[in-house]
């Protein structure tokens, strides 16, 4: 589900955040200001998943991003921080310390 259909464009992303604990939702995200408030609120949840890369359309990084769902499904139900680049991913569990 895309925020848009949900929630307004401009809202805050601790709105984005909140329906997503909420709802049980994995924040998935080219936006590095997901992991400050999950740094900055000791959350335990939603799971968020940062893309760091040039081109994240789904042709691009649609087959690594269903990897990665499958790899870290667990950790991802717990409450996770996961940054995927092309090379390589690296995950958190939360709360991040």
């Amino acid at each position: 589900m895309h925020w848009s259909q949900v929630g307004p464009p401009n809202a805050p992303d601790s709105d984005i955040m909140a329906f997503a604990a909420l709802n049980g939702f994995v924040v998935f995200t080219h936006d590095l200001d997901f992991s400050a408030l999950l740094a900055t609120t000791n959350a335990k949840s939603p799971s968020v998943i940062q893309v760091r890369v040039q081109n994240n359309l789904p042709k691009s990084i649609g087959e690594t991003v269903i990897k990665l769902l499958a790899e870290y499904k667990e950790v991802l139900n717990e409450g996770a921080f996961v940054t995927l680049d092309m090379h390589r991913s690296r995950v958190r569990i939360l709360p991040m310390h």
